[in-house]
């Protein structure tokens, strides 16, 4: 029996995977603004909940750490030790408020993907990726021209000391590139590709489930939706790991940029 045979119910009709469709939402209700959709509104509670956290957890801080704080303590300490000492160095400390809030917006807004009714990841939508990654890309240009004035900071990223003069010639327009027009879209489209992709993937094993196990149920078909059932399940905690690594690392090449601008000669 084929695939096609498969996937088609006895009354003719055949499964659909989801598409890109499932991230174009509209205003939450009729006559609101445009830009009052589901992503707007997970951005806005993400915001709410990360400031709701800190303030919960430092409002009144005590000298032996309990509950929120303790929590709060150990993911300030968190991105301290292994993103912002690393990354910048001794300076590190003073970029602390800059990248744990960056750290923890990103983690919740990619969580909000698992989270149930709400399931999407707001960074799976092009236009948040970009502009905490411009935000980011600013910040390390003005930092790099204030440190190093606007002469010093290209000379220094195109024209690297101890090389062949020849070997400039292709060395300069692509740092140029790289560093000018290529960082901030990177910077953006890995998180946005991971968070994305992952969302599709679980929304099509979810709606395999759903569709073999409940919509059009046949004998052939069950097995099928066990599969999709089960792979949901999976794909979810997979998806939890890589919504988490990939706030680390955003905020990781966040603390990459900033220290290098500060620090040019390392």
């Amino acid at each position: 029996m084929s695939a096609r045979h498969l996937l088609a119910s006895p009354g003719g009709d055949e499964f659909k995977a989801p598409g890109t469709e499932i991230f174009d939402w509209g205003p939450l209700w009729h006559g609101a603004p445009s830009w009052v959709t589901k992503p707007t509104l997970i951005v806005a509670l993400s915001v709410v909940i990360v400031v709701a956290f800190f303030w919960a957890a430092f409002n009144k801080p005590k000298l032996v750490p309990r509950g929120v704080q303790n929590v709060g303590e150990v993911g300030y300490l968190f991105v301290r030790d292994q993103i912002a000492r690393p990354m910048i160095g001794k300076e590190g400390d003073k970029w602390m408020p800059f990248l744990v809030s960056t750290f923890f917006f990103v983690l919740i807004m990619n969580w909000m993907g698992v989270v149930p009714v709400l399931q999407l990841p707001a960074p799976s939508h092009i236009a948040f990726p970009i502009v905490l990654a411009l935000t980011v890309y600013v910040i390390m240009l003005f930092l790099s021209i204030k440190h190093q004035g606007l002469v010093g900071y290209f000379k220094n990223m195109m024209f690297p000391p101890g090389l062949p003069k020849p070997l400039y010639a292709i060395l300069a327009p692509i740092e140029f590139l790289s560093n000018i027009i290529l960082r901030p879209f990177t910077h953006a489209v890995r998180l946005f590709a991971n968070m994305f992709a992952g969302h599709l993937l679980i929304a099509f094993f979810a709606t395999v489930a759903y569709w073999f196990l409940a919509e059009k149920l046949t004998v052939l078909g069950a097995g099928v939706g066990l599969i999709g059932f089960l792979m949901t399940i999976v794909m979810t905690a997979f998806e939890i790991f890589v919504q988490a690594l990939q706030a680390f690392i955003f905020t990781l090449l966040a603390a990459s940029y900033i220290g290098g601008a500060l620090h040019p000669d390392h």
